[in-house]
This record gives C-alpha cells, sequence and structure tokens, in this order.
C-alpha cells in the first residue's frame, strides 16, 4: 500500500523540489508497520487521504511599490487537512516560496499540530515576494495586497494563520488591519499579532524555547544529563536561532555558533546575542561576517570557503546540535563530524532540516534524535494558546503562558517516547512522533466519515 501512494505521488509531482515526497516517505514508513493493525486504516483509505490536500489555492498579488510600478507576486494556502480543528500553520514571505515547499511545510503541519493535543488543522501558505530591501511602505502595501486575496478563505472557526519566515509581528499586524478594514470583524483570525491587539505574550520566543524545553526534557529522561555547562550548536541567525540560543544560555549552555545563508560564527566563549540581534534584527539583514569584526577570537567561514556537501556550523565539538535554519541543511558529511566530535544529541529547530541518511546515521550510532515536528511544535502551541485568549478576551501573563508551554513540551515528549516504546523501536523519536501524531487524526477521519 505505502509503495503504490508513494508511486502515485511521485507520478503526479511535476516538481524538481521533492520536499513533499521525502517528508511523506519518512511519514509512512514510520506507519507501515501500524497500518495492518486496524482495517479502518485502509477501509476509510486514510493514507490516501492524508496525503492529499483537502484543498490548493494559489492567487495573484497586484501592488504598488515607493516609485508608483505595479508589481505582482504568487500568493499560496495550502489548506492540507482540518479533522483536528481549523486549519493552522505560517505565512512564508520568501523568493523560494512555491506550491511543492508549501505541501511539505502544510503536511508536516497535520503532525506537528496533533502532537500538541490542541484542536488545530494543519495548513501553510505564503508568497514569493522578498521582504528584503523592501520599505517600510512597500511590505504593508504587499500585505495589505495579500489579505484582499486572501481573506475569503480564513476565519477564526475556518483558517488561522500564523507567522513564518519573512512575516513577522509587523507583518502580521498589516495582515489584520487590512482584514479588520474588508470584514469589519475584530477576530482571531491571525496568530502572532502584535500584544496590542490580541497578541500572546512569548509568541516571538515559543518555537525556540519550547525547542529548549523539549531538549531538557528528552536528556534529563534519557541520560540523565542537564543542559547547564554543555557546549551546544545552533544554526541560523532567524527568530528560532535566536530564542533558541537565548534559552540555552539562560539554562547555563555554552551556545559556540550561529549560521546564516553566507556563513558560520563560531565563538568559543559563547555567542554574543546582542551583537547578532543588531546584525539581525528590527529589519537588519547584515551579514555574521560583521559578528567576527566586533568580537575579537570569534572566527568567520564564508559558505564558499567549507566543502560543498557541509556546513561549517556543525564541525564543531559539541554535546548537543540545534539545526534551526532551513530544510535539509545537516547532510550526511555534516552528521559524520557531529558525531566524531562527540555530539549525543540533535534536537530540530527547523522543518526537517536533517537528510535521511543523515537521520539514519545518528539512529544507527546512538545519537539521540528528536524530528521538528516534535521538538519545534512550540510556536503552534503558542499561537493556539493566543487563539483561546482572543476567543475569551483575555490576557494572560508572561509566566502562565511559559509554564503552559514548557508543560506542553514535556507532555511531548512523553507522548513520542512512549509511543516509540509502545510500538518496539525505543529511542526513534521520528516513529514514535509520526505513530502518535497519526492515530490522533486518523480517528478524527474515521469518525467523521467521508
Amino acid at each position: 500500500m505505502v509503495e503504490k501512494i508513494l508511486a502515485n505521488l511521485e507520478k503526479s509531482n511535476c516538481s524538481t523540489d521533492d520536499t513533499f515526497l521525502q517528508a511523506v516517505s519518512e511519514v509512512l514508513a514510520s506507519l507501515e508497520p501500524i497500518i495492518k493493525s486496524d482495517s479502518r486504516y485502509e477501509q476509510f483509505a486514510i493514507l490516501e487521504r492524508l496525503v492529499t490536500p483537502d484543498r490548493i489555492i494559489q492567487f495573484k498579488i497586484q501592488w504598488l511599490d515607493d516609485n508608483n510600478n505595479v508589481q505582482i507576486n504568487n500568493g499560496y494556502r495550502i489548506q492540507f487537512n482540518n479533522s483536528l480543528g481549523p486549519y493552522k500553520g505560517g505565512l512564508r514571505f520568501h523568493p523560494s516560496v512555491n506550491i511543492n515547499i508549501l505541501k511539505f511545510l502544510a503536511f508536516e503541519q497535520i503532525f506537528k499540530n496533533s502532537l500538541t493535543g490542541l484542536p488545530v488543522g494543519g495548513a501553510k501558505g505564503g508568497s514569493d515576494f522578498d521582504p528584503k530591501g523592501k520599505s517600510e511602505f512597500e511590505i504593508m502595501r504587499f500585505c495589505h495586497a495579500f489579505m484582499r486575496e486572501l481573506h475569503t478563505y480564513i476565519g477564526a472557526r475556518i483558517d488561522v494563520p500564523a507567522g513564518d519566515i519573512g512575516v513577522g509581528s509587523r507583518e502580521i499586524g498589516y495582515l489584520f488591519g487590512e482584514y479588520k478594514h474588508i470584514t469589519k470583524n475584530y477576530d482571531g483570525v491571525l496568530s502572532g499579532k502584535p500584544y496590542a491587539f490580541g497578541g500572546s505574550l512569548l509568541r516571538p520566543q515559543a518555537t525556540g524555547y519550547g525547542v529548549v524545553y523539549f531538549a531538557r526534557e528528552m536528556l534529563s529522561q534519557e541520560l540523565q544529563e542537564s543542559l547547564e555547562g554543555k557546549v551546544c550548536t545552533v544554526s541560523g541567525a532567524g527568530n528560532v536561532a535566536i530564542h533558541t540560543i537565548e534559552k540555552l544560555q539562560q539554562l547555563g549552555a555554552l551556545v559556540v555558533t550561529a549560521s546564516d545563508s553566507d556563513g558560520t560564527i563560531y565563538d568559543p566563549r559563547g555567542i554574543d546575542l546582542t551583537v547578532v540581534r543588531e546584525l539581525k534584527e528590527n529589519g537588519r539583514r547584515l551579514s555574521l561576517s560583521g559578528y567576527a569584526d566586533r568580537i575579537p577570537g570569534s572566527v568567520y567561514t564564508s559558505k564558499n570557503d567549507y566543502p560543498a556537501q557541509g556546513h561549517a556550523v556543525w564541525q564543531y565539538p559539541c554535546f548537543a546540535a540545534f539545526p534551526c535554519a532551513t530544510q535539509n541543511e545537516l547532510s550526511l558529511f555534516d552528521a559524520k563530524s557531529l558525531i566524531e566530535n562527540g555530539c549525543v544529541a540533535v534536537i530540530e529547530g527547523a522543518n526537517m532540516p536533517t537528510a535521511p541518511d543523515a537521520i539514519e546515521l545518528f539512529q544507527r550510532e546512538g545519537v539521540l534524535f528528536s524530528p521538528g515536528k516534535a521538538s519545534n511544535a512550540g510556536g503552534v502551541s503558542v499561537s493556539e494558546f493566543e487563539m483561546s485568549q482572543n476567543a475569551s478576551m483575555e490576557k494572560w501573563d508572561f509566566d502562565k503562558v511559559d509554564r503552559k508551554l514548557d508543560e506542553l513540551m514535556r507532555q511531548i515528549y512523553k507522548r513520542v517516547s512512549l509511543t516509540a516504546k509502545e510500538y518496539g523501536v525505543e529511542r526513534n523519536f521520528v516513529d514514535g512522533a509520526n505513530i502518535a501524531a497519526f492515530k490522533r487524526v486518523a480517528e478524527a477521519m474515521i469518525l467523521e466519515g467521508v
């Protein structure tokens, strides 16, 4: 059955980008042992329905730049599965955005959201618009134009988009403002909003903090180890990476790396987040090479000065590694480097950042490995907390949101770990996550009928 489904997907996939097929293959490989355990899965065609989006929405976005020239971009929303609740998933504004990337992200979102135990389904969307180099007013005009096309497909009980790469609270604010202008509704139709009008405290930190909370619980339960005093490597320099580094440092870890699309910074005394933020936040996207200019003793390695099959961020000795940049950033070459340098755990902060053959090597060599659908679920969790606050017209304080996030990430670890043990694959958190998430979604799909 699994081979037939994959063959049909490959046949229908017209794109050279196979990230969606990679994600589906990983999930179906995990599920194959349990599919025959319940005849209802085949009777209700659960797998076939699960890998097919409910709908793919594509639209044209027309907007004026600062010179009053008409600009055209493509916009998308993929509503993949809403068996557990309203569609939920981020909007990404980046030149790399296309239907196949969004199908992969939306498919992963189904499982990530299921693992939280919260009532939300899976979706993803965005545009090939590049915010880099755009003025404040160009970004605002684009967001307004994007929402004019998107607003008919979303709603507080239909589909609640959030932010992602290129979409922070500023962009969500502009999107929400236009939605309110068009519909005259003041409801929780978007999450990640500015705190001034319905946003939740801790939302910017949620994914990064959640990754570390998951790692802390996994290391404590599996190895009886803590993060205090441990050397950690982190890739990326965006929102997830910055807040992963921040929380690791708060727990006493020594984080020695960060990276961007141009290269890697290594600081043996510990990454200075103040400098990283000066280079990367508030609309600034300066190269991390500027870090080495400011901090004596740090080393910057350009991606052009490192073997093409790997990334310099993973060449340094560490106790735990946190890939927080983008998909397929950690190769087999990198996995070998990490193992040779004593890494005992890899905890994903990005979506599918580790190549399949690298995951296989980690598992074969006994390195603890957590897939992003489990360890980076903190972002969507706090997004759902925001939906709850909006629905009840409440505001939770920072400590309450932080406690709920910590508890939820510990529950996700427990759910994944116990499922792996139940199905005879102890410490295989990929299979544990996929099986646990699938069973919850599949049961809902069966109960609602066809």
